[in-house]
């Protein structure tokens, strides 16, 4: 039987045994002696013996825990984000068991991960739906409703008081356009209808409009055709991107990119503002719900410091039909 394939107790209990065995022959064979009264030589001799044993009991043990160290570090630094980490089974039996079972333990997580995911994504979009609906067939029916009220007093009002009806029409104006671009945000309606050019084309037009911030799109003409959960991937990528530049970027420029791959589209959104500062990208709420997206759909984000400085994010995902 190979030594690796022995228990973990008696791989040690070997070890130290060799050991022990060895320093009995050593002082078996050699002309070494201690007396009752020890000298100091002797003491020497024991603890260069001592030392010895002791560094040889290193050497030879941590080979046999070193691939417990390793799983324990892995633990301790797994993400199920970053799906396919795995460990070598190596290491003597009940090692190579429990690697295999931890192993086993993350395929699993992973792929619970990935369908309550999708579930609770679907819930969100289901849920945006219904905000969407409520606000655009109530809320805006009810507002819609105010102008028309508005209007039919204003006709019979006096001249001052027409004014500042006037001035209150444009504020409920004001609002109901407020409600049409929430419930747009919320259920993009163009990304059904038009495609993924269209609605991200919408999505960046009105996010320079209410910015100020310069927008450059580029669209590759010929892209491959991607599934409906893909689209919205990117789609919801490409949102969540721009609104962090918004809110924490500075950024005065934004560089929108389709790239068609072979079998993949890369999307690239990158910013002139401040960046990462030398730090790592957080791993907040938006930038961990752009991870779990492009998780669900086979892609890959990448999220790093731009070649001009600020930051860029990009995401590739598979086309229809691709493995």
């Amino acid at each position: 039987m190979r030594f690796s394939r022995l228990p973990l107790l008696w791989r040690v209990f070997v070890i130290n045994a060799a050991l022990l065995a060895a320093a009995t022959l050593l002082l078996a064979l050699t002309p070494v002696t201690i007396h009752a009264s020890i000298a100091l030589v002797e003491v020497a001799d024991l603890v260069v013996a001592l030392g010895l044993m002791l560094a040889l009991n290193f050497l030879l043990l941590r080979p046999v825990f070193a691939p417990l160290e390793r799983l324990v570090g892995r633990m301790g630094t797994v993400d199920l984000l970053r799906p396919g980490q795995r460990l070598a089974e190596t290491g003597g039996a009940e090692v190579a068991t429990l690697v295999r079972s931890f192993n086993q333990m993350l395929g699993r997580l992973e792929t619970e991960r990935r369908a309550s995911g999708r579930r609770v994504l679907a819930a969100q979009e289901a849920e945006r739906l219904r905000i969407a609906r409520g606000l655009h067939d109530e809320v805006g029916q009810v507002l819609t409703g105010v102008l028309l009220q508005l209007d039919a007093l204003a006709k019979r009002a006096p001249e001052q008081v027409r004014l500042e009806l006037d001035e209150t029409k444009e504020t409920v104006r004001g609002a109901l356009d407020e409600v049409r671009r929430i419930a747009r945000e919320l259920r993009p309606e163009m990304l059904e209808q038009l495609g993924l050019v269209s609605a991200l084309t919408a999505l960046s037009t009105n996010f320079a409009d209410v910015s100020g911030i310069k927008v450059e799109r580029r669209f590759d003409a010929d892209l491959p055709p991607l599934s409906d959960e893909a689209e919205l991937a990117v789609y919801r990528v490409a949102q969540e991107g721009l609104t962090n530049i918004a809110r924490h970027s500075g950024a005065r420029n934004v560089e929108l990119v389709l790239e068609a791959g072979p079998s993949s589209v890369t999307l690239r959104l990158a910013d002139d503002g401040r960046g990462l500062d030398g730090a790592e990208p957080a791993n907040g709420g938006g930038m961990r719900g752009m991870r779990e997206r492009a998780l669900l759909v086979g892609g890959v984000l990448a999220i790093k410091a731009g070649r001009g400085g600020g930051l860029e994010v990009r995401l590739e995902v598979p086309a229809e039909g691709a493995g």
